[in-house]
């Protein structure tokens, strides 16, 4: 990697390194993950997203380990019921020796400290304890799950302690009764519960596909808890947890491959991510304040030096900043617009989205992206989050434009015809432009002017 190659990618890193310290992340790791190949680097890099300060909660299950021990079939006539493990009290020892053999070998992971290791030097504790308080399943359709459990509560002031102290907290798959019972409960339940106890900031949780695909196969890189809907009622496995604890509240939940080494650091730290993330889809566009102004000037000095914008002062944002909208994603400025009104029309103004969606990887050999994530020279791109900023910026500009009174939205443009040309604009002449915009236009910059219909 070439010295400004490096630069540029710590540059990149920064913004999110500051927007995810001291964030509650909980993250999902199954039974499949352990066995892979690829666990010691995710470790790897869940310790780096700790030190980079992180505040993590990690939950493991252990299906494919405990089907290697347990029987597969039961008196009771199988050994899951609708998905669900039916934990006899006789294969209680079992269980938990399972569940042991895989926290140690977590915590091992996790101590790692020889001269090789990207955890040399770095000491990180590791907790545990009694943080879930359970109840049975009970009868279920005539079946008696026994010593199954969900969730009755979780501890969530001790966990919070542990983090505040600075630990990581490993969660195994067990809750206690208040008789002092051992409950077996499902891994993916359980971190929904823990995310929604905690008010975490994120849910993260491992597959081996990873990513949500679209009809062509591009990875859909962000999805509203509806459209995943439509995922869950395919079968999509995972995907009921993320769902959950999307309309639970928590605000942002991911889903990456364990399959594919580094992917949890490129959908943290990158702009364009390596899985899907679901969050409501236009909850990120709100009105822009004061304190907004320092980022709108990093996301529009790009493309005013390219010529795509006009220039504006400082002093100007400052004073026209009621006007603008903004695209806040994980409290980062990321894309910004503006709409000004005249009369029974508004203009729509310095759409931009930040440069890192638009040149972010795996496009790192400098070719530039429209203001919808789309590449310019043509290729395909993944249906991605810059995408849906540009997308999300204009309909709610629109909603805008129509509480200020105007049915009609007129944009001047220089560089990005075909992507308003695709959001219903068409062409006009600078006859259609109210009249104070039409003493004011440059017709040395020829602008073209294009408008929309909000009727």
């Amino acid at each position: 990697m070439a010295v400004n190659d490096y630069a540029r990618w710590f540059r990149d890193w920064t913004p999110y390194i500051s927007m995810h310290r001291n964030r509650t992340f909980v993250v999902l790791l199954e039974g499949e993950v352990l066995d892979h190949p690829n666990l010691t680097n995710i470790v790897h890099d869940l310790a780096l997203v700790h030190v980079l300060g992180a505040r993590l909660v990690l939950v493991h299950g252990a299906r494919p380990q405990l089907d290697a021990v347990l029987p597969s079939v039961t008196d009771a006539g199988g050994l899951f019921h609708n998905g669900r493990r039916i934990t006899r009290a006789h294969d209680l020892p079992l269980i938990l020796g399972v569940f042991g053999q895989q926290r140690a070998r977590l915590e091992a992971l996790f101590s790692t400290g020889i001269p090789t290791s990207p955890l040399r030097e770095t000491e990180i504790s590791v907790i545990g304890g009694n943080f879930v308080t359970a109840r049975p399943v009970g009868i279920v359709d005539g079946i008696d799950h026994e010593l199954t459990g969900r969730t009755r509560r979780v501890h969530g002031a001790r966990l919070k302690a542990v983090l505040d102290g600075g630990g990581l907290a490993l969660l195994s798959p067990l809750g206690y009764s208040s008789s002092g019972q051992v409950f077996n409960l499902a891994a993916d339940e359980l971190a929904v519960d823990v995310a929604l106890a905690l008010g975490a900031d994120k849910l993260i949780v491992f597959s081996r596909t990873g990513a949500l695909r679209d009809e062509s196969g591009e990875r859909i890189s962000l999805v509203s808890p509806a459209e995943l809907q439509a995922h869950v009622d395919a079968g999509e496995t995972h995907l009921t947890a993320l769902l959950r604890a999307s309309r639970g509240g928590v605000p942002s939940c991911q889903i990456i491959s364990y399959e594919n080494d580094g992917a949890l650091l490129q959908e943290l730290y990158t702009a364009t991510g390596a899985g899907t993330q679901v969050r409501e889809s236009y909850d990120f566009i709100r009105d822009a304040t004061q304190e907004d102004v320092a980022s709108i000037v990093e996301v529009i000095r790009p493309l005013e030096e390219a010529g795509v914008l006009v220039r504006r002062s400082r002093d100007r944002l400052e004073e026209e900043i009621d006007h603008f909208l903004v695209a806040d994603l994980d409290r980062a400025v990321v894309g910004c617009c503006a709409v000004y009104p005249f009369g029974d029309v508004a203009e729509l103004a310095c759409v931009a989205v930040h440069p890192s969606y638009r040149e972010g990887a795996p496009y790192r050999d400098g070719t530039a992206f429209r203001v919808d994530g789309e590449r310019t020279d043509g290729r395909a791109s993944p249906r991605s989050r810059a995408s849906r900023v540009g997308t999300s910026l204009l309909a709610a500009a629109e909603a805008r434009a129509r509480t200020l009174g105007a049915n009609r939205l007129f944009i001047l443009t220089t560089q990005t015809r075909d992507w308003f040309l695709d959001q219903g604009f068409v062409d006009a002449g600078t006859d259609a432009l109210p009249a104070p915009k039409q003493a004011m236009y440059n017709y040395q910059r020829n602008a073209r002017v294009m408008i929309k219909d909000l009727t």
